[in-house]
């Protein structure tokens, strides 16, 4: 996937990288796999706001992606790859030979018309998904489960993938995208291939209306802010945040302070740590 660059004619377009949408498919998505997505703003069941900085926004609908891959031994035919407005990766819809249609995450180099299948004896090609045993050392996988019939759980941003490093007994070895190196149960199934849509961390927004298009509000510094409001807050004129280091607004350390749960299951599961 390709990015587009614009003359600066405008204020907007003076600093904008989009993705070039030239190469998906300009037809409606497939209806059956719509289903309808309500707006939050960030709140809970409660009204209460939870995620700060949302709210807006252009109507979506959700698409329904086959994590799972579980039609094994069918094959299914790329009829057309699209954009999914719930993602950054690219999303294809594949129709299987039993007349059931899908979407999967896009892997990158899958082309329209090529054949994609799942299950434990299937070849080692871009787009087919098979169990992590079966896959060999080196190659890289997307879309991986952490559970048996689950479904892909990690490693599903665009352009990002992990590799096998080990088999040992009953769990693989994978290098993560960041750098983390685990363990997973080897019946767990992963699909051959890296996330489409490489260049996605070369976009720049351009401008604010764009990022409220999005449904992104606006972020306001703490050191502007009053004391009762933000732990950085007060102060005459341009002040620094008058502490040793940055917190949030509630109080608590910021900026590099791990916050993953002390003696977590998967701890077990971690040979090293992400960086």
């Amino acid at each position: 996937m390709v990015i587009r660059l614009y003359t600066s004619c405008t204020p907007g377009t003076r600093h904008r990288i989009a993705p070039d949408f030239r190469s998906l498919s300009k037809q409606k998505p497939e209806k059956s796999l719509l289903v309808k997505k309500s707006k939050l703003g960030g709140r809970n069941n409660q009204g209460v706001i939870t995620v700060r900085h949302r709210g807006g926004g252009h109507k979506q609908k959700y698409r329904l992606i086959d994590f799972k891959r579980n039609k094994h031994t069918i094959e299914g035919k790329v009829i057309r790859i699209e954009y999914d407005p719930n993602r950054n990766a690219r999303i294809a819809l594949i129709h299987y030979a039993d007349g059931e249609k899908k979407y999967i995450l896009h892997p990158d180099e899958l082309q329209v018309g090529n054949i994609i299948q799942s299950g434990e004896e299937v070849s080692i090609q871009i787009g087919n998904a098979l169990p992590l045993k079966n896959i060999p050392l080196a190659t890289e996988v997307h879309n991986i489960e952490l559970n048996i019939f689950q479904g892909g759980k990690i490693v599903r941003a665009a352009g990002t993938s992990a590799s096998i490093v080990a088999k040992v007994g009953n769990y693989v070895t994978l290098r993560l995208p960041s750098k983390e190196i685990r363990l997973v149960f080897k019946e767990c199934y992963a699909t051959i291939g890296r996330v489409g849509n490489l260049n996605n961390y070369g976009v720049v927004i351009g401008k604010a209306g764009r990022k409220r298009w999005l449904g992104r509000r606006p972020h306001v510094r703490g050191v502007v802010m009053n004391p009762c409001d933000h732990p950085h807050g007060g102060g005459e004129g341009r002040s620094p945040i008058g502490r040793v280091q940055p917190y949030t607004p509630w109080g608590k350390p910021a900026l590099g302070i791990p916050t993953r749960m002390k003696n977590k299951y998967s701890d077990a599961f971690i040979i090293r740590r992400k960086k």
